[in-house]
């Protein structure tokens, strides 16, 4: 009989703290919520590609206790948004909605919310919209609106190019798996085409790659994030997007011009090959920002003309042996994300343990140029090997060569003062924002550059097509005033 008594007189306290409880939560219409913010912005995806998960906070600051009788989002299933509430998934299967969501004063919820977006049928960016709305005891009813900007895209995966083959689109091309272009077949990728890779893509030639933008169109090779890691600094301007560009060994006669090729792993690695066949042909082009080299060249032959190669993990240009020509290019180590970074060139005759003679390295018309007071590594295995290089008519970050047998591999160069700071190869440079990750390696007024190339080597026009004037500017672009 006691512990019955004791039961019952448990119920009937429970249940009086409940009433209790019912009548904390006020129902006035001048009590709200407080948002972290008013919309969740998604910028623009791609249709049918799931993305990063945004998150916001829901507050109650009014002073009472709260209740949502309903949080529900207003168009179910037609736009694509997927919402979380405090930890519970608003499911298809419970109409994209709860009930009785409690906020306790000075409390908060937690809102996360994702978005797989329908096909718009459209070319270009449609935006889509949503709403998730919060209706108060009081029968107040506040909204956190979802925006987003989609896109439909034509989607490559996993391609086999096995014969000649132009990879086009008037919407935009997202490549999910690798694009392999087999021996014997060529993959041309025209003016003006812009290619988005995801994490797990990239391009592995053994036949013939051909770029073939033009100074009007460039073609542009970037990775498939569209949004913002934080608010001012997008995912196009973090390396490591994509996996890049491989020249295999039995690739040869590959072209690249006036591309813009960013944020890869490797830019372009090319495997060694034949020597009398030219491997790599890239001019008028862009390699920023990548994870690993900008370009690689195992005992290759190749040929690089009007090129800006800039930050870089590893080097911005390595060559391991084989034959090479700089010309005309701007090849800038100003890597933000690690202090190890790089150098802006290495040229070697060795590679790992295997020896690869260096039969002609010529850099020509050139910035080299970083952070580091010396940017430039030329290293020898000091056996027989071939090692032989030459430098002319180029501003250099590294210490003057003065013994007179290695000055003599050096004519007409600027040597960037020793008195400089580690910064001081940014003076030769427009921007140079490790902040913000904003670069424009166009020449500033104060470069050493302008004016001081030889008109020999000096192609008529520059990386933007435009024209060089009768004393042209070393590296890739030519200084206009503003």
């Amino acid at each position: 009989m006691k512990s019955c008594k004791y039961l019952l007189m448990l119920a009937i306290a429970v249940i009086g703290i409940t009433a209790c409880s019912d009548e904390d939560f006020s129902s006035s219409p001048a009590l709200s919520l407080t948002f972290s913010t008013d919309t969740v912005k998604f910028d623009t995806i791609f249709s049918k590609v799931p993305t990063s998960t945004r998150t916001m906070w829901v507050y109650n600051r009014s002073g009472k206790d709260l209740r949502c009788t309903n949080v529900r989002l207003l168009n179910g299933n037609q736009t694509g948004y997927r919402v979380n509430v405090d930890g519970v998934y608003l499911s298809p299967a419970a109409g994209y909605q709860m009930q009785d969501v409690e906020i306790r004063n000075k409390d908060s919820l937690r809102v996360f919310v994702e978005l797989t977006s329908p096909k718009t049928g459209k070319l270009e960016p449609q935006e889509l919209s949503d709403k998730l709305l919060f209706t108060l005891e009081s029968g107040n009813t506040q909204e956190l609106v979802l925006d987003a900007f989609s896109w439909d895209a034509e989607e490559v995966n996993n391609l086999v190019v096995s014969s000649d083959m132009t990879l086009e689109s008037t919407s935009p091309l997202l490549v999910n798996g690798m694009i392999i272009v087999e021996e014997g077949a060529t993959l041309t990728i025209p003016a003006g085409q812009t290619i988005y890779f995801s994490s797990n893509a990239g391009i592995e030639v053994n036949g013939t790659l051909r770029v073939e933008g033009t100074a009007e169109k460039n073609v542009t090779l970037r990775g498939s994030r569209l949004d913002n890691m934080f608010d001012y600094l997008p995912y196009d301007l973090i390396s490591g997007q994509w996996k890049g560009i491989h020249l295999k060994a039995s690739s040869y006669d590959n072209y690249i011009g006036y591309a813009d090729i960013h944020s890869t792993m490797d830019g372009i690695v090319c495997d060694e090959s034949d020597l009398s066949k030219l491997k790599l042909d890239i001019e008028n082009s862009i390699v920023h920002n990548c994870q690993g080299y900008g370009i690689k060249a195992i005992s290759s032959s190749v040929k690089i003309e009007n090129c800006q190669i800039t930050n870089t993990l590893n080097d911005c240009v390595a060559f391991f042996g084989g034959n090479a020509y700089v010309g005309n290019s701007t090849l800038a180590q100003f890597y933000p994300f690690d202090s190890r970074r790089g150098a802006a060139l290495r040229f070697t005759n060795f590679f790992e343990e295997k020896t690869l003679p260096l039969y002609n390295l010529n850099c020509v018309n050139s910035i080299v140029t970083g952070y580091a007071e010396d940017v430039i590594m030329g290293e020898t295995n000091e056996s027989e090997t071939v090692f032989s290089y030459s430098f002319a008519n180029c501003i250099l970050r590294t210490p003057e060569v003065k013994d007179e047998k290695s000055a003599s591999f050096f004519t007409d160069i600027i040597w960037e003062e020793p008195e400089d700071t580690v910064y001081g190869g940014e003076k030769n440079f427009k921007l140079v924002d490790i902040d913000t990750q904003h670069y424009d390696f166009h020449l500033s007024d104060k470069s050493k550059a302008i004016g001081a190339a030889s008109t020999t080597y000096a192609p008529a026009n520059d990386r933007d097509g435009k024209t060089r004037d009768d004393k042209p500017d070393m590296g890739c672009y030519e200084f206009r005033e503003e």
